[in-house]
């Protein structure tokens, strides 16, 4: 890490345990850390009484990024209101998710570091769900590309990246549905570190270039929670524009479409099911093109200008906190449709446990270890695995 980084770094964590500390020392109330119900270990109480504040340390383990890695993310969550709505004379009571912010200071053995703040909310009265991010990122990443005569090849990048985006979807009428805008900006400062040609992965040698993309989203959330869903459904799709007309270097479109599906087979058996489907077209850059997102595939290894992916997991409830999962999927990255029959599938699957960690936020933690791309691979799950 370098000196400055570094010093970003140990500010971050030292101001976050001195804020813990001093929190602790205070005369509020005594935090309990067990449930009232079956005096097990449970943080609920600690996030509502603790102003909604919970710390994260959190284990990267994402092969692109070494494998092993630190993250510390301090997190306050705070309950909402329901949405009250009176129809044809009823009274609909809808549940809000809770508005979280938060920030995160990470660093991974292969000198990958970063500093972001985050803050998702609802504001009530409007019906209006949002979300804005920032942050700085020194990223060293590989990326895969096949080369006549010699195979699939790793290429080494090294990215000082500032990305930011604000989102703003409105319920449209009582139905849940929501629509809105979403705007992205990327700044990027790029260097090959790599031993082979770099012509070999792309014909730019220009790395500093800006992305300034605007687009529509519409999302549909049906779950019955946002952090470990039990039942429900989340539909989403977005399309966004990157122009030199907003201040974007590139120009070029890019699709999103993803839902989850949650459904109760038993009183103990949760059946989840993901699909996502991306797709861009015009003059993108390589470290924006679309890749397979899904447990035990490295980040960046399947690019594409376009990608779809079909995953399952099944969470069974072994004792009143404990769980098992098992999860498997399948995907494929291509250029074009009708190069789809030319590309090979990639598949992963694994297994993990969760514990309920907070059981008035339906909050659950564990591990998932996963097989794909020929290796293992572990992850810490916060919530759920699917979280986009």
């Amino acid at each position: 890490m370098r000196p400055q980084a570094l010093k970003y770094f140990l500010f971050f964590v030292i101001s976050f345990f001195g804020w813990l500390f001093m929190y602790a020392q205070s005369p509020k109330k005594l935090i309990s850390f067990k449930d009232s119900l079956d005096g097990k270990l449970d943080l609920s109480d600690f996030i509502i009484d603790a102003n909604g504040f919970i710390p994260v340390p959190y284990i990267i383990t994402e092969p692109a990024f070494g494998g092993f890695g630190g993250a510390l993310a301090p997190i306050f969550i705070k309950k909402r209101p329901p949405y009250i709505d009176t129809i044809k004379g009823r009274v609909q009571v809808t549940p809000v998710a809770p508005d979280i912010t938060g920030g995160l200071a990470l660093y991974t053995v292969n000198n990958t570091w970063g500093l972001m703040a985050f803050r998702s909310g609802t504001f009530i009265k409007s019906r209006i769900k949002y979300l804005a991010a920032g942050g700085y990122f020194h990223l060293n990443l590989s990326f895969y590309k096949t080369v006549p005569q010699l195979g699939e090849q790793e290429f080494h990048f090294t990215i000082n990246t500032i990305p930011a985006i604000v989102q703003a979807i409105k319920r449209i009428g009582n139905s849940g549905l929501h629509a809105g805008f979403r705007y992205l900006f990327l700044k990027t400062d790029i260097s090959f570190n790599g031993d082979h040609q770099l012509n070999a992965f792309t014909d730019s040698l220009d790395f500093n270039k800006l992305i300034s993309q605007l687009g529509i989203v519409v999302e549909l959330d049906k779950r019955d929670n946002v952090f470990t869903p039990d039942k429900g459904i989340k539909l989403h799709f977005d399309a966004t524009r990157s122009d030199d007309a907003i201040g974007s270097d590139f120009d070029f479109w890019r699709l999103n479409y993803y839902n989850y599906f949650y459904h109760p087979v038993s009183n103990k058996t949760i059946f989840g099911l993901r699909l996502d489907v991306k797709q861009s077209f015009g003059d993108l850059p390589f470290y924006a093109l679309p890749f397979i997102e899904m447990r035990g595939i490295p980040i960046a290894r399947y690019q594409g200008n376009a990608n779809l992916l079909s995953e399952i997991e099944i969470r069974q409830d072994i004792k009143q906190r404990w769980s098992i999962v098992g999860f498997g999927g399948v995907g494929k990255a291509f250029d074009y449709w009708d190069q789809f029959d030319d590309e090979n599938w990639v598949s992963s699957y694994g297994a993990g446990f969760r514990y309920l960690l907070a059981r008035k936020f339906k909050l659950r933690m564990g591990v998932d270890i996963a097989y794909g791309a020929g290796a293992l691979s572990y992850y810490i799950v916060f919530g759920s695995n699917w979280l986009k």
